[in-house]
């Protein structure tokens, strides 16, 4: 069994310490542990739906965010 850690919380973390897009737009990697596991809690990039709409918005010019 692993590590437990706590989840991500936008409230006291900053975002890019804990996460990148990957080259494409489309998944959330985890850079920290606690980036790590909020990706697979959340399911933040193995969820067909959410990975079809980044698509789209990746189409648009909407996505990834720039910062």
């Amino acid at each position: 069994m692993g590590e437990k850690v706590k989840l991500f919380n936008p409230r006291t973390q900053v975002w890019p310490e804990h996460f990148y897009w990957t080259e494409d737009g489309l998944q959330i990697v985890g850079k920290t542990p606690t980036g790590r596991a909020t990706v697979k809690a959340l399911h933040l990039s193995d969820d067909a739906d959410a990975l079809e709409v980044r698509s789209y918005w990746v189409l648009a010019g909407w996505h990834p965010p720039e910062d």
